[in-house]
Order: C-alpha cells, then sequence, then structure tokens
C-alpha cells in the first residue's frame, strides 16, 4: 500500500486519504464557525442593547427606516405565547425549543453531507435558536430584542440578531427545498 491509501474496513479495497472524512471534518468546522459567530454575534448585541438602550426611548435613523428599540419579550414570534402562565411559557419556550434545537443538531451531525447551503440554512436555525434559548435560560424566560425595521406605517415587530438567522436560515432552507426534484419509483413494464 502507499502511503495515502488505507484500507476500508468490511470492504478490503482501497480509499484515498483524500475522499475520507476531510470534507466532513470541514463542513462540520464551517457549521461550528457559523453557530459560533451567530450565537456570539447575537449574545454581544443582547448585551449591549441591555447596557445602552435600557432607559432611552427609541432611537430612530435613516429617515425612521431603522430604529433601535429595547425591549424584554416573555413569547416567541411577534410575543406569540407571552400572555400564557410562566409555567407554560417555560416549558414550551424552553422545554419544546430544546428538544427541537437538540433534533436540529443530530440532523445537521448526521445529514452532514447534505447540500452546502441546506447545511449552513440548518446551522442558521440552529444557533437562533439557541441565541434565544440562552436568553431564555439566563433571563427569566425572556428574550431581549432591540431591532425594527419599516417604511411609513409598516413596521416589523421588535426583533435581534437570532431572530434574523432563524428568519434567514427557514427562508434559505426553503429556497433549497423548493424546486429540488422529486424521485419517483419507475414502474415497470407490463
Amino acid at each position: 500500500l502507499s502511503p495515502g491509501v488505507v484500507l476500508a474496513p468490511r470492504l478490503k479495497e482501497t480509499i484515498p486519504m483524500s475522499d475520507r472524512s476531510p470534507t466532513k471534518k470541514l463542513r462540520l468546522l464551517l457549521g461550528l464557525a457559523v453557530l459560533t459567530s451567530c450565537i456570539g454575534c447575537d449574545q454581544a448585541t443582547k448585551s449591549l442593547a441591555t447596557q445602552t438602550l435600557k432607559d432611552l426611548p427609541p432611537q430612530s435613523y435613516l429617515g425612521d427606516t431603522f430604529r433601535l428599540d429595547y425591549a424584554l419579550n416573555p413569547g416567541a414570534f411577534l410575543s406569540l405565547g407571552g400572555s400564557l402562565s410562566p409555567a407554560l411559557r417555560q416549558a414550551l419556550f424552553i422545554g419544546f425549543n430544546s428538544c427541537f434545537l437538540g433534533a436540529v443538531g443530530f440532523f445537521v451531525i448526521r445529514q452532514w453531507n447534505m447540500k452546502l447551503p441546506l447545511f449552513l440554512s440548518a446551522v442558521c436555525i440552529l444557533a437562533g435558536g439557541i441565541g434565544n434559548l440562552i436568553d431564555r435560560v439566563t433571563n427569566q424566560g425572556l428574550v431581549t430584542d432591540f431591532l425594527v425595521v419599516g417604511w411609513g406605517p409598516i413596521r416589523s415587530g421588535v426583533f435581534n440578531v437570532a431572530d434574523m438567522a432563524v428568519t434567514f436560515g427557514a427562508i434559505a432552507a426553503f429556497l433549497c427545498t423548493w424546486r429540488e426534484p422529486v424521485d419517483t419509483p419507475k414502474q415497470a413494464d407490463a
């Protein structure tokens, strides 16, 4: 055997080193880099917003297209579920989210060789979910939001970097899978 070849277990054939795990390792390292940078950016901006915007009125920029408006959100997207009892909110927003994020993490690791755009989309969803879960666990079930965009009377809800990661990941995953051809089984000739 030459130095760049390894025996494959059970197959008793040779596989060049270039066709083995470096692809998986590089893909997982890329995923880890996206994950840590999204979570780090989310947590840093939430901390900065808490320190600088907490007691201020909304700050308007670019002709009121962009606002910084500090808010603590007890609910999910657009405060959905914010009026539920604290125990039910804990169960839903911490318990269910933890299970969902565990499933997404398992999917990303298990299906590491999916198309790169879909892989990165799933990692963005995971990163955003973890960023908001960190808030819920460390901030009495509340998520720090501080960004608002809009034009005239049309405004987004208050959101954060984690929400942007989840939204981007979900839209990108949809676009990656929307036009995928469906494999249809071939029919045998009669």
